[in-house]
């Protein structure tokens, strides 16, 4: 059995629910909004039981927007989001695994009925994401593409990306958690059932997943939240040795003309303060958090990526490209995660 028949054996056969689980690694313990906490408890008590994300894949203003879900599981994030797209959106989710479909398109009439949709808005397909651009998916058709601990458990992490990419329309963007190594991890570690699984021993390094990504034709990966995980085993934390491990959402734009580095022209916004259930500030990552009414300076990559995205309406835009002052002073490319010097958190268990 190979290491991706492996994976579909655990999920569909070894795992049972959540509580099976034997690190943090595949469990979302960030605190959900009040608006999505509201949506939570439409979802069918099946498909909550049998989930194992790693963060919350809900960006915002997604209202009417055509959404993909890579590794959709039980189809959890499928029918949240299909909440927040409304009846005239779409969530399409694509998952490799028979057993957890099956759960998953046995309750859309209960999702459909539950936000009180005339037709469905969701639909799932079999399939490998290796091979996205053979499955029935049309490129540059989707406005956002999510994935919620799922890249990590895929061998050929490159084509993944680079279906993504080509999935995406021009302005979308691929918004998705999982997660990292501090490191390259042994290939003997890969062999291995439950670390594999369990969404450790196929991790990238942080670094590998940049290059990636950029490779990909995503320039400028944007960090939006990041946490350390525990391993609370003591036989799979002996076998991993010192390698730490981190669970990471990222933006990733698809802009054909962001630039390889962060480049100031003098540019500014400023948040209109427009966005629903962000009234007081807009975070597009970590390093770009933007206070309604506050001029903010950016550089290039970051003006663009809120100029020629879905963002647009929400801002007002300062500045154009006609005189360069070289690299900007902030752009916020050292460390990855500011976690990375940390002790790891310990408390396990998820929420």
């Amino acid at each position: 059995m190979n290491i991706t028949e492996e994976v579909k054996f655990y999920y569909g056969k070894v795992l049972q629910s959540s509580n099976d689980l034997k690190t943090d690694a595949c469990c979302t313990t960030e605190a959900m909004p009040g608006h999505i906490k509201s949506l939570m408890q439409h979802i069918h008590p099946e498909v909550s039981s049998r989930y194992y994300g790693c963060g919350l894949v809900v960006p915002e203003l997604l209202e009417g927007c055509r959404i993909l879900d890579l590794g959709s599981g039980t189809g959890q994030d499928v029918f949240l989001l299909a909440g927040l797209v409304g009846e005239q959106g779409e969530v399409v989710g694509v998952d490799m695994t028979p057993e957890q479909l099956e759960v998953a398109r046995r309750h859309e009439a209960h999702h459909q009925a539950q936000f009180g949709y005339n037709h469905p808005n969701t639909r799932f397909i079999e399939g490998r994401l290796e091979k996205l651009l053979e499955l029935d998916l049309t490129p540059a058709s989707f406005d956002v593409i999510v994935s919620n601990c799922v890249l990590n458990l895929v061998q050929d992490k490159a084509a993944v990306l680079q279906g993504a990419f080509e999935l995406l329309k021009p302005g979308g963007e691929f918004y998705f958690s999982d997660v990292y190594a501090d490191r390259r991890l042994p290939e003997a570690l890969k062999n291995d059932p439950v670390l594999y699984g369990e969404c450790l021993s196929g991790a990238l390094y942080w670094n590998d997943f940049l290059q990636l990504a950029k490779a990909s034709g995503f320039a400028d990966p944007r960090l939006v939240t990041d946490r350390s995980l525990s391993i609370d085993d003591p036989e799979q934390q002996e076998k991993l040795g010192e390698a730490r491990f981190f669970s990471a959402t990222y933006r990733l734009i698809k802009l054909d003309d962001l630039e390889a580095f962060c480049e100031d022209y003098g540019q500014a916004v400023r948040y209109r303060g427009s966005i629903p259930h962000h009234p007081h500030a807009f975070t597009l990552d970590k390093h770009h958090v933007m206070e309604t009414g506050r001029i903010f300076p950016v550089c290039g990559n970051t003006w663009r990526m809120l100029h020629d995205t879905r963002f647009a309406p929400h801002f007002e835009f300062f500045g154009d490209f006609s005189i360069h002052y070289g690299i900007f002073a902030d752009c916020g490319t050292s460390l990855p995660f500011d976690t990375i010097n940390k002790e790891p958190n310990n408390s396990g268990g998820c929420c």
